[in-house]
């Protein structure tokens, strides 16, 4: 009769025995599907860290900022403004220059046409009216393209300006 209990607590145990493996099977399961889960956490830790690429100042910050720059950037574009407005008035001078010695030159051209110098200068020599001719077409083209640089320089100028005052109007807003 002591076999009826022993055989009941043999399968009692054999029960918990299987239970227990279950239990074990289910627990190396979690463990590889936790572990394929965790392996690539560094590379998600890399690609997930926050990285600011601006940092907010405050209004005042950013208004005292704009007035050392432009207290540091201001003398030295006046400087140069001066210093364009200097080069201006040369070309302006240098081109009022050459339209009097062109105009100059026309006139003497055509008040005397027959002067002789040489065989360049005779009456009815070609190559006296050819070189001529030719001086005044090159005096010309000159004069068209230093009116070509005072444009661009003038508009350079203005450029400039511009530039100097948005900066000056932007580091007082």
């Amino acid at each position: 009769m002591s076999n009826p209990p022993l055989n009941g607590t043999i399968a009692s145990l054999q029960g918990c025995v299987a239970s227990l493996q279950n239990s074990q099977r289910l627990l190396d399961s979690s463990i590889s599907i936790l572990d394929s889960g965790v392996r690539d956490f560094p590379r998600m830790k890399k690609v997930l860290q926050c990285t600011r690429h601006f940092e907010l100042i405050s209004e005042p910050t950013l208004y005292a900022a704009q007035t050392a720059l432009a207290s540091e950037i201001g003398p030295e574009v006046e400087h140069l403004l001066r210093r364009v407005e200097q080069h201006l008035a040369k070309m302006e001078r240098r081109e009022k220059a050459l339209i009097s010695k062109s105009e100059l030159q026309e006139g003497r051209l055509q008040q005397k046409p027959h002067v002789s110098r040489g065989a360049v200068g005779r009456p009815g020599s070609r190559a006296g009216n050819n070189a001529n001719a030719e001086r005044l077409k090159m005096l010309k083209s000159k004069k068209e393209r230093l009116a070509h640089t005072i444009e661009r320089l003038e508009l350079q100028a203005g450029h400039k300006e511009r530039q100097m005052r948005m900066t000056m109007n932007y580091g007082r807003g």
